[in-house]
C-alpha cells in the first residue's frame, strides 16, 4: 500500500504597504513681500528653476494661492516653514501652508 501524501501548495501572504497620505504646498499672496523674494524663496527651498518659480509666484499674486507641490506631510511641512521663516528672517510676511491632497 503506497502512502498518500498531500502536499499543499505553497502560499505566500503579501502585505500591502499603504502610500503614505500626501500634502499640498501652498504658497498664500500678500501685498508686502516682493516678487524676487518670492522667487529666490521657491528656487532655495523648492528647487525650481528660474522660470518656473516666476510663473508660480505670478499664479499666486494673481489667483490669492498657488499650490507649489506635493509631498509626504513631514516633508510638505518641512518646506513650508522653512519657506515662511526665510521670509520672517528677512521682515516679511511670506507665508506657505500645508494642506491634504484628496
Amino acid at each position: 500500500m503506497p502512502d498518500k501524501t498531500l502536499v499543499k501548495p505553497r502560499t505566500a501572504t503579501r502585505t500591502k504597504v499603504a502610500r503614505p497620505p500626501l500634502y499640498k504646498v501652498i504658497l498664500l499672496n500678500d501685498d508686502f513681500t516682493p516678487r524676487e523674494f518670492v522667487v529666490q524663496v521657491l528656487k532655495a527651498v523648492f528647487r525650481m528653476g528660474a522660470e518656473r518659480a516666476q510663473a508660480v509666484m505670478m499664479t499666486a499674486h494673481r489667483k490669492g494661492a498657488c499650490v507649489i507641490a506635493v509631498y509626504t506631510r513631514d516633508v510638505a511641512e518641512t518646506k513650508a516653514k522653512e519657506g515662511s521663516e526665510l521670509g520672517r528672517r528677512n521682515g516679511y510676511p511670506l507665508q506657505f501652508t500645508t494642506e491634504p491632497e484628496e
